[in-house]
Order: C-alpha cells, then sequence, then structure tokens
C-alpha cells in the first residue's frame, strides 16, 4: 500500500464507524451505576434521547486494564463526584471492557484503537452539535490515561483537558510520544503519580513525566494506609470481593484524590514544585513563588510550560487527603561531639486555631554543629504558629536512672509553612538555649515577638535615615 494513503484517508477513517467496539455510556446522578442510555457515533438521535446538554462541558472517563471485565468500584464513585462538582455537566464513560480484560501486554496494545474510537466519538459529535471543544475534559486512569492520550492525538481540535490518573507503567515508560498520555494531547494535561514502585517498566504505574503538571503525592511510589496490615484489616472487614482495592490500592489513590478534589473544595490539598523527592522531604520546596506550587486535582491552576512541573506533596491515610506542610530548620549546638542516626522524635505544634501535639518523627541523623531541615506534616489546621515543643524520645534499651543524657542546646527554631507562606522565628522560650536530651522534658520554643518583616522595615528606615554604613565608613 502506498504510505502516504494514510494521510489521504484520515478523514475517511475518522468517519467510518464500523470498527467502533468502544461504547459510550451517558450516565446521570440518578443511576451512576448503570448503562442506561448510549451516545452511539453516526447515531445522532442518540445525542437527543440520552439528555446530552449542548450549554456545559462535558467529562468523558476512562477505565484501564480490568481481571474481571467488570466495571471496578470507583467509576460510579466518581461519576457521582463529578456531578456533585458539575451537577449540569454530562458524564460519558467510555466501556472498553472486552478488549481491556485480555493478557496485559494485549490490552496495553489495544489502547491505540481504543483511543481512535474515543477521538472518532468526540470529532462526530463536535460536528454533530457543533460542540464547543474548551468544554471537553478526558478522565483516563492507568490504561485508560493513555488512551486518554491517544484521543487527544487524533481529534481534529486539541480538547481543553486530559487528567491522567496513575497512567500505567509497563509497555509505555519508555513508548514515544504518541503511544503514551504526553503534554501535547491535550491544552492541558495534569497527572497524578501514586504507584510507581520498582524499576522501570516493572512499576505499576508509569514513573517519567508526562503532563505539563505531573504530582507525585507521597513520593508517588507507595500511598498511605495501603500497607499490608490495612490488607488483612480489609479482608477481615468486607472478605474477598474487595481483593481488587487491595491489590491496587496505591495505584487507584489517584482517583480517589481526583474524587477528594471534587467533594471538598474547602480542604484543596496544595502540591509543590521540586527537583527531587529528598529534597522535597527535606521541606526544601515549600515556595510559591513563580508557580512553585498548585492545587491539587480538578481546581488546579492550568500552567503551561514547556517542560514538565513535577510535584510534590504528602496527604493522609483517608479522605479527606489534604495535610499542611511545614519546613523546620534547627542548628544544633553541643559541648560535645554527638552523633546520631534515625532518632524518634515527638513535635507539637501550637497555633491560633488548635494545636497538634506529638506528630512522631525520626530524625535521620542529629549532630553537634550542624542545621537540619525536615518536613513536618499535620491533617490539623492550627493556624498561625505560636508555640512548637521538641521532645527526643529515650531509647528503650538505656534507661539506667543514674545515666547522663547527651544533651543539645538549641538557639532557634526557623519555620516555613507551605499552606500558609510564612516564615517564623521561634526562639528558646527560657533563656538563650533550650535544652535537648534524650528521654529528657520537651524543649520549648515560642515565637519571637519581633517580626521579621518588622525588622526589615526598621533597617530600610536606618539606611533612609543615614545612608549605609559603607558610605560613611569611605568617607
Amino acid at each position: 500500500k502506498d504510505p502516504n494513503n494514510i494521510m489521504e484517508n484520515a478523514t475517511e477513517w475518522m468517519t467510518d464507524f464500523s470498527d467502533i467496539e468502544s461504547k459510550f455510556s451517558f450516565r446521570t446522578i440518578e443511576e451512576p451505576e448503570d448503562d442506561l442510555c448510549y451516545i452511539v457515533p453516526g447515531q445522532p438521535e442518540t445525542i437527543k434521547e440520552c439528555n446530552f446538554n449542548p450549554d456545559t462541558k462535558t467529562f468523558i472517563v476512562i477505565h484501564g486494564w480490568t481481571v474481571t471485565g467488570m466495571f471496578e468500584s470507583w467509576v460510579p464513585k466518581l461519576v457521582t463526584a463529578l456531578y456533585d462538582r458539575e451537577p449540569t455537566a454530562n458524564v460519558i464513560v467510555v466501556d472498553w471492557l472486552s478488549r481491556a480484560q485480555q493478557h496485559y501486554p494485549t490490552s496495553a496494545a489495544y489502547t491505540k484503537l481504543v483511543g481512535r474510537d474515543v477521538a472518532k466519538f468526540v470529532n462526530w459529535l463536535q460536528a454533530e452539535i457543533d460542540y464547543p471543544w474548551e468544554r471537553l475534559h478526558l478522565l483516563g486512569y492507568s490504561l485508560g490515561a493513555h488512551v486518554a492520550g491517544i484521543a487527544g492525538l487524533l481529534t481534529k481540535h486539541k480538547v481543553n483537558r486530559i487528567t491522567g490518573m496513575d497512567p500505567a507503567g509497563p509497555s509505555f515508560e519508555y513508548a514515544d510520544a504518541q503511544s503514551t498520555l504526553s503534554p501535547d494531547d491535550a491544552l492541558f494535561v495534569d497527572v497524578l503519580h501514586t504507584n510507581t514502585r520498582g524499576s522501570p517498566d516493572r512499576s505499576i504505574g508509569i514513573q517519567r513525566p508526562v503532563g505539563h503538571i505531573d504530582i507525585y503525592p507521597n513520593g508517588g511510589t507507595f500511598q498511605p494506609g495501603c500497607d499490608l496490615q490495612n490488607t488483612v484489616l480489609m479482608v477481615a472487614t468486607s472478605g474477598l470481593r474487595n481483593m481488587d482495592q487491595i491489590v491496587k490500592c496505591s495505584h487507584e489513590r489517584s482517583i480517589h484524590l481526583f474524587i477528594d478534589s471534587l467533594l471538598n473544595q474547602e480542604q484543596e490539598s496544595m502540591a509543590y514544585h521540586c527537583s527531587s523527592k529528598d529534597s522535597f522531604n527535606k521541606g526544601m520546596c515549600l515556595s510559591c513563588r513563580k508557580n512553585r506550587c498548585n492545587k491539587v486535582g480538578y481546581g488546579v491552576n492550568k500552567i503551561r510550560t514547556r517542560r514538565s512541573s513535577k510535584m510534590y506533596m504528602k496527604t493522609r491515610d483517608v479522605m479527606p487527603y489534604k495535610v499542611f506542610h511545614y519546613q523546620v530548620k534547627v542548628h544544633f549546638f553541643g559541648k560535645t561531639k554527638l552523633s546520631y542516626t534515625d532518632q524518634p522524635m515527638k513535635i507539637s505544634l501550637y497555633g491560633i486555631h488548635g494545636e497538634k501535639e506529638n506528630i512522631p518523627y525520626i530524625m535521620p541523623a542529629l549532630n553537634t554543629n550542624t542545621t537540619m531541615s525536615f518536613l513536618l506534616t499535620t491533617d490539623t489546621d492550627i493556624g498561625e504558629l505560636l508555640m512548637v515543643k521538641l521532645l527526643w524520645e529515650k531509647d528503650t534499651l538505656i534507661s539506667w536512672p543514674w545515666w547522663n543524657p547527651d544533651t543539645f542546646h538549641i538557639r532557634k527554631l526557623r519555620i516555613k509553612s507551605g499552606e500558609r507562606q510564612s516564615k517564623i522565628i521561634f526562639s528558646a522560650k527560657e533563656g538563650e538555649f533550650s535544652y535537648l536530651s534524650r528521654g529528657g522534658e520537651a524543649a520549648v520554643f515560642v515565637k519571637e515577638k519581633e517580626t521579621q518583616s518588622s525588622r526589615k522595615n526598621q533597617r530600610l528606615h536606618k539606611l533612609k535615615m543615614h545612608g549605609s554604613s559603607f558610605k560613611q565608613s569611605t568617607e
């Protein structure tokens, strides 16, 4: 065949609906679980029959690989949450179950055909009722994220947004942009990576960034609450029927984080741009300057950069997932040279709205005359910080009463809040230093009366009045 033929026939294959195997179910808020009405490409009457609303936005939900050949329990949950946030919207669920229940490599290869089905559907719907492209939002999970990408690549015009929920890794980690979700597939592509454990192409979720914004909650490898204890608990409480949830707990968390963003608008999670997971865990990346932070999920600010922005966040293990992020910087002074690793701490924060006591934190290193920076999170909104307590838990092995514990001297704590974007200096509550000793009392720090800004203003005032001291000394 003539290789150039493919372009000549481009319009032809786009209008041939005979080979479409995927079904497009228009779901309603009343019956989010059931496929009661299908919109069929080439049959314009089905658009009206299903009560498609041409004046509002449309969400197209695309599932992933399935072992059972049935829709998973997250589908109606997501449909309901979308209607909860956008009551007049159209929610269409793509059914490609027959192709999605093959051996994984076979289903992975089918994403090309399913993507083509979805593109044909979208092109046809748009042409049929002159539907605005900017109202289309595709949401794909796992293999479905790549289906959304391929569909976005093949539509006549770019759709407004694609959200990739933990796009599948195997067969895609090293594939080209045409075969995977990529930033070119929509005006804006946002991606949540929640299950990237293991070596590349072996991990369930794709590890590399594939959107304009790629968010890696809890580092992206594995999610809290998805460990074995919880698994055993789930089997005990709900039997094996939820086995799919258990195996896919971290993978599926991507969807639940998005659902959370739809339902809990007043508790929007924030993510922060960072070069690496390690820097983020040291609290180094809590800046919101120059679009370095963003809302997670539905309410994201659509910032398009040439290169993908990798963002990180911590979450709780249950919905609402939001936590508040703090960077704590502390310098340890000491009379003698001390060096420890992995020390258990308990940190208590007291603020205007409330407090959170005894947040456990394992200090990776504790050395004399070094400054440590670390990330602390809490799910309580304590408001502006007023007081901080630092407790070094005692070692269970050594607790002789006559044993003289090692002590560090701490003069100040510097704390930056990610959510409030404030930087506050705390001083020892009594005297110049607070003392931190293993198994001892908590070291207490209070907010300095004079904030940095007032001090800065004083300096500026001085400069205005007297000129800089540099000038004076040169005269």
